[in-house]
């Protein structure tokens, strides 16, 4: 396609055409995860010092952002609002969580919040986002996820992608080693009857690597083992004067053909705009770092688009 490009534009320069078409690439999402096709969201919550906050502006941008995804479903949210109000239900515990998931048919339930927000400039936002798996058979998704490890294309994985896979493979391993308190320690949690630590191998919680990369088909049922937690948990902050938040905000404003004037910084200066961004911001990374992120698409454009 680059090669027919570049053809192109020699044509029309050697015909006395000046203008040169803006090529960029643009990123592909989907879903990687077959069993989280339904997706619920529960409204967001408002957890920042900005009580003006419209909380339903954030969860209907978290909401059309993620319907935007190949491969996702998602319960529109006056459905999932109206069945909070049938259950009753002050949503307090991962039970009830599912619960509301299962009356909606959801695969899984968003709880969001907004832990900070600035709506003057440099605007700032964060977002605390976990994903409940209505079956409680389902176990964590961490990052680094289905990235294509131990393949030729390991090396086209981001470093800010490696960096986080093996900071939370380090989190969860440390884990294992936290000292405890228990029956028959001393408090520095040495065994009383001998008098040291005999300890050859690993422990037999302890995360392996491999667990980036998914098993294969077994012929039965995995045996249950509750989760009670979230499978998917992200926070992430966001600031209009950040100079990758600018560069992907100009590259996202270059898609949604927006006619309204003053560009992508005129976009990132209207805050309805700017929760938006910052919302597809957080699902393109939750999903780029486990597994969701597809080839890139090759956009050409001439001149003016409207």
């Amino acid at each position: 396609m680059r090669y027919w490009f570049a053809i192109a534009c020699l044509l029309l320069l050697s015909s006395g055409c000046v203008a040169i078409p803006e090529m960029r690439e643009k990123p592909v999402y989907h879903n990687p995860f077959p069993q989280l096709a339904r997706v619920a969201i529960i409204p967001f919550n408002n957890q920042s010092d900005v009580p003006t906050l419209n909380m339903d502006d954030v969860t209907l941008a978290y909401y059309g952002e993620l319907q935007s995804v190949p491969g996702f479903e998602v319960v529109p949210v006056g459905v999932v609002m109206r069945a909070m109000q049938a259950s009753g239900n002050d949503l307090t515990d991962v039970e009830q969580i599912r619960g509301l998931g299962k009356m909606l048919g959801a695969d899984a339930v968003v709880v969001g919040s907004v832990t900070d927000f600035s709506p003057y400039y440099p605007k700032r936002m964060t977002l605390a986002v976990n994903w409940y798996a209505t079956n409680p058979g389902f176990h964590p998704i961490p990052p680094g996820y289905g990235l294509p490890w131990g393949t030729s294309g390991e090396e086209f994985i981001p470093e800010s992608h490696v960096w986080e896979a093996e900071f939370a493979l380090a989190r969860e391993q440390l884990a294992t080693q936290t000292p405890a308190e228990a029956d028959g320690l001393d408090p520095l949690g040495i065994p009383e009857e001998n008098g040291h630590v005999a300890a050859e191998g690993l422990p037999a919680d302890w995360p392996d690597p491999t667990g980036f990369i998914p098993d294969g088909p077994k012929t039965e049922h995995p045996p249950m083992v509750p989760h009670d937690g979230p499978i998917i948990s992200q926070i992430r902050s966001y600031a209009e004067n950040d100079s990758e938040v600018t560069e992907r905000a100009e590259q996202y404003f270059f898609f949604l053909d927006d006619s309204r004037n003053g560009g992508w910084q005129g976009f990132l200066g209207r805050s309805n705009d700017f929760i938006r961004f910052c919302c597809y911001s957080h699902i393109s990374e939750m999903l780029s770092l486990r597994g969701g992120a597809g080839e890139s698409q090759l956009a050409i454009r001439w001149g003016n688009r409207r």
